[in-house]
């Protein structure tokens, strides 16, 4: 028995001694990487010595005698945040992420290698000006000299996965820049309408086409200007989707919009910006202020792993990003010669494939080796997975010449809308509507955009690749891009819509967004003749509901009158004929209406499709949600004869159907009382880590934050949208939400989800999200004076002694 207990006591010592020790591993791992934000730093390269303060969200305010000490403070102070995100964002735009993650990723790799951003980036190199070269070169000097020194400090994800950093480089910079010019929208979604055509009539075709007509709120409204597919859809939205599961998706949807001091209590003008994209932490921005004594005051929002401001404002000048939705990408499938299939058919003649062998390094697995073949328009798309009877190409704006850091250099220190416009003459692969104001009053919003100039613009789906009759004709001129400078109403918008009315010359694109948002920002612009900071915050922060206002009138005239409607049902019924269309959290006429849309686009469009190729459609919101405005604009459709019954429907049929399966599932999920079913509490929001769907790391190292309950949805102002048919699952919102004030710089105001640092174990990981979920903002500090009093930590970057 004493042996017995004797050996019980060790082991009980041991398995403590494990756990004490498994303990301080873990502590170690997680916080080695977290920064003091108050010891001064020596750097090597710098000329004199920078200051650093941060505020009370660890936002840093940078304060430097040359560019060139800037951005080499900048380089190694977004290094100590955000280094592991910066690294994965780099190996994105290398193909490099099957490296980290394993074989699953290996056909991304491909597709991301085929993107050629590396090939563009060091052309670029070659004819950028050298002032920003030097800033780039400066940036991953900064950068160099963090990673060289923490080698033994490096961030958890760095430990989990099992490496470490390569070197920085200039060229990974221009990358992450050109990776912002990556979006399928146009693309996979006419590849779907050729799917769509096999399976349904011309009449159900028609209705399925976006028709732009019916699009009647414009972003520039009268301009003129002066001079096989689904299995390849299926392909990429499966490797695209990798992506955004990595939460390194850029540009999507966002609203902006800037009065005139007319419009405004202060007498000057407001500006907001609110971009739409992948909710994940560490989120995509990163919170920053610049300053070069008597050359550059600017403040905004930084991508990781570049060095410069999107998005903000200097001194004169402030300015955001819409996405425009421009048509930028074709696909075509090639005749490939039976004898040689590395010959391709153009015009007649046999033309040779440009084959690159690309070497793929897979993680725990060999190095695999596949070919990338390229014709004159671009990549071979098709052998990516499964693909492979026919050979189709794409051509992309990414391959077409611009260079948006020159553009992004300038805007920092544009001063006036000529210098504006001379800073957007470069961003044409990024296709955004860029909002401007200054402080002389004006406002402006510019289409900068890479716009195809097409012989024929009415094909969709995939191109005969052998002829020229689909080729781009080169780029619509700077001089004929629309814009808006200084409108007699005093503001200008977008948000995703419409560009131009019928009279513009030029084919720009069919998959807007709905017109929803827009529709309810302008008509919250012109409910008062002066508005304030405090209402742009409303405006921002608005859920009510366009699409619901327009949806109702028809739903209830079909329910009135039914004799299958329930006594349930009727409940529900009263509860949205009171209701003003506020897609609120506490809302369960938000959860009735939603539930309902999801509902009645199923049952409208799966039956004539097949579920399969519904699902995808879900996927790509630019065609089911189209379609089903127009629907409701004509109040009619082929469409909503249900192809699996004897009986010929009509819209309102469907209308009851839908409800009626709307208020089962509620009743399913939440009970008998409707006024329990509150939106939040089927609309959550989790902001979930890249390595959190490893369980145990979430809970060892708390990557994930939430879930939160959240109102709104895709079609308000104010949105947090959902993928796969499923509100639980919101996964898109604004990524930041700014309001610039002209009167006082130290009063705008701005918020992001997460936080400015991407280690999870620092206070500063996700220190704005509670506030950015319940509506609030923080002061977005310009002034010295403001800066140095509200400063929380203070540190100097000093000059390195040389060896």
């Amino acid at each position: 028995m004493k042996i017995l207990k004797r050996t019980l006591q060790i082991l009980l010592i041991l398995i403590v001694s494990i756990l004490i020790a498994g303990f301080f591993f873990i502590r170690n791992i997680s916080r080695r990487a977290l920064p003091d934000y108050n010891a001064d730093i020596s750097l090597k390269g710098l000329a004199s010595d920078v200051e650093v303060f941060r505020d009370h969200y660890g936002i840093p305010h940078v304060y430097a005698e040359t560019e060139r000490d800037l951005y080499t403070a900048v380089g190694y102070l977004m290094a100590q945040d955000r280094l592991w995100q910066m690294d994965l964002l780099r190996r994105v735009t290398l193909g490099q992420l099957s490296e980290i993650f394993g074989e699953g990723y290996v056909e991304t790799d491909l597709l991301l290698r085929a993107l050629r951003y590396s090939v563009k980036s060091k052309k670029l190199l070659q004819v950028t000006e050298p002032e920003i070269i030097d800033a780039l070169e400066a940036f991953a000097n900064g950068v160099n000299q963090y990673i060289a020194a923490h080698q033994r400090k490096l961030p958890p994800e760095f430990a989990v996965l099992g490496y470490k950093p390569e070197p920085w480089e200039p060229f990974h910079s221009l990358n992450l820049i050109g990776y912002m010019a990556w979006d399928l929208k146009a693309g996979w979604s006419e590849l779907l309408l050729e799917k769509i055509e096999n399976v349904t009539d011309s009449a159900h075709m028609i209705e399925i086409i976006p028709d732009v007509s019916v699009y009647k709120t414009f972003v520039y409204p009268g301009i003129s200007s002066d001079t096989t597919s689904l299995s390849v859809v299926s392909d990429l939205m499966e490797l695209t989707g990798k992506l955004d599961n990595l939460g390194v998706e850029i540009f999507r949807g966002s609203n902006n919009w800037a009065v005139s001091g007319k419009k405004s209590t202060t007498g000057k003008p407001l500006l907001a910006n609110d971009m739409h994209l992948s909710l994940s932490v560490p989120g995509i921005w990163y919170q920053m202020h610049q300053v070069v004594r008597g050359k550059l005051n600017v403040t905004g929002l930084v991508l990781p792993g570049q060095p410069l401001v999107i998005c903000g404002h200097n001194e004169q000048i402030a300015w955001g990003m819409t996405n425009t939705y421009v048509d930028n990408m074709d696909f075509y499938l090639e005749k490939i010669n039976p004898s040689d299939s590395h010959q391709y058919m153009y015009m007649d003649e046999w033309k040779d494939f440009n084959i690159v062998q690309e070497q793929i390094a897979v993680k725990g697995g060999d190095t695999v080796v596949k070919d990338i073949r390229f014709s004159h328009r671009g990549p071979v798309i098709s052998g990516f997975k499964k693909f492979e009877k026919e050979t189709v190409t794409m051509h992309w704006v990414g391959d077409e010449f611009s260079n948006e850091m020159r553009t992004v250099y300038l805007l920092n220190r544009a001063g006036n809308w000529h210098e504006f416009n001379e800073a957007l003459k470069t961003f044409r692969s990024i296709s955004q509507n860029i909002v401007y104001a200054d402080s002389e009053g004006n406002i402006g919003l510019f289409c900068a955009a890479g716009i195809p100039i097409r012989k024929r613009t009415e094909a969709f789906g995939i191109l005969p690749g052998w002829t020229d009759e689909y080729n781009w004709q080169g780029m619509v001129p700077f001089e004929g891009l629309p814009y808006s400078y200084n409108p007699p109403g005093g503001f200008v918008s977008s948000a995703n819509n419409k560009t131009t009315d019928e009279n513009y010359p030029y084919h720009i694109g069919n998959w807007y967004d709905v017109p929803y948002r827009i529709e309810r920002i302008r008509e919250l612009l012109t409910e008062k003749d002066k508005l304030s900071a405090d209402d742009f915050m409303r405006i921002q922060l608005d859920q009510q509901s366009k699409m619901a206002v327009h949806f109702l009138p028809e739903l209830l005239e079909a329910l009135r009158n039914r004799p299958e409607v329930s006594q349930l049902q009727k409940q529900c019924m009263n509860l949205i004929e009171k209701w003003d269309g506020k897609m609120s959290k506490d809302s369960p006429e938000a959860a009735i209406f939603e539930i309902f849309y999801l509902r009645l686009s199923k049952n409208l469009f799966s039956d004539e499709l097949g579920i399969a190729v519904f699902n995808q459609l879900n996927n790509v919101s630019s065609i089911i949600r189209p379609a089903l405005y127009r629907i409701l604009e004509r109040n009619r459709s082929v469409w909503a004869d249900d192809v699996a019954t004897e009986k010929k429907e009509t819209l309102a049929d469907i209308y009851v159907r839908s409800f009626q399966d709307a208020v089962e599932e509620l009743q399913q999920r939440f009970g008998d009382n409707p006024s329990e079913w509150e939106w939040g509490n089927l609309h959550r929001i989790t902001l979930q880590h890249p390595l959190s769907s490893v369980r145990i790391l979430d809970r060892i190292f708390s990557l994930n934050r939430g879930p939160y309950r959240v109102g709104g949805s895709f079609h308000t102002v104010s949105p947090y949208s959902y993928g796969k048919n499923d509100p639980k699952e919101v996964n898109h919102g604004a990524s930041h939400r700014h309001i610039f004030t002209f009167e006082n710089w130290d009063g705008s105001l701005t918020v992001i989800p997460t936080g400015n640092s991407g280690i999870p174990a620092s206070r500063h990981y996700c220190d704005q999200t509670k506030m950015y979920i319940g509506g609030d903002y923080h002061k977005d500090l310009f002034s010295r004076k403001a800066v140095e009093s509200d400063a929380v930590y203070h540190m100097n970057f000093r000059v390195a002694e040389e060896q």
